[in-house]
């Protein structure tokens, strides 16, 4: 298993999306929008302060007919944010990601944001160890050396 720095890495795109607190909920749904991601990093004098999911919108805004203009950022984001360092393993990632229901993990070192992984990216780098493990069989199989 590759390490969460080694994913970080391989990401094409490596910037990590965030909004501030105090930023409408109609304003971090828009740059979601634009990016083409599910979240983003809430951040208040460079800490990072908590989360907002295309989810929480979807069940803290539209369900309760609330305004996304009129709502801060703060009102419906989660506070209480699961993070992981850049040396844990991308399986230690999948098992805090479905025991605690999350769809993304800041990356955080030295106190400081430096990324952030989704299930999207741990999906498609197992992905890639298995069919890589999968040549690898077949050419031992068929006697190819490589």
């Amino acid at each position: 298993m590759k390490t969460v720095a080694q994913i970080l890495r391989s990401k094409p795109d490596q910037t990590v999306y965030t909004i501030t607190p105090t930023a409408s909920v109609f304003d971090a749904v828009k740059l979601m929008a634009e990016k083409s991601i599910g979240a983003l990093v809430v951040m208040a004098e460079q800490q990072v302060v908590g989360i907002i999911t295309e989810r929480d919108y979807a069940r803290k805004i539209i369900l309760m007919a609330r305004s996304s203009k009129d709502t801060p950022v703060r009102d419906i984001m989660t506070s209480a944010v699961m993070y992981v360092r850049p040396d844990q393993a991308s399986e230690e990632c999948m098992v805090l990601m479905t025991e605690n229901r999350l769809r993304h993990l800041p990356v955080m070192e030295g106190g400081k944001l430096i990324g952030l992984v989704s299930i999207g990216d741990l999906v498609k780098d197992i992905i890639s160890e298995q069919k890589f493990m999968i040549q690898q069989l077949e050419h031992y199989i068929t006697g190819e050396r490589g």
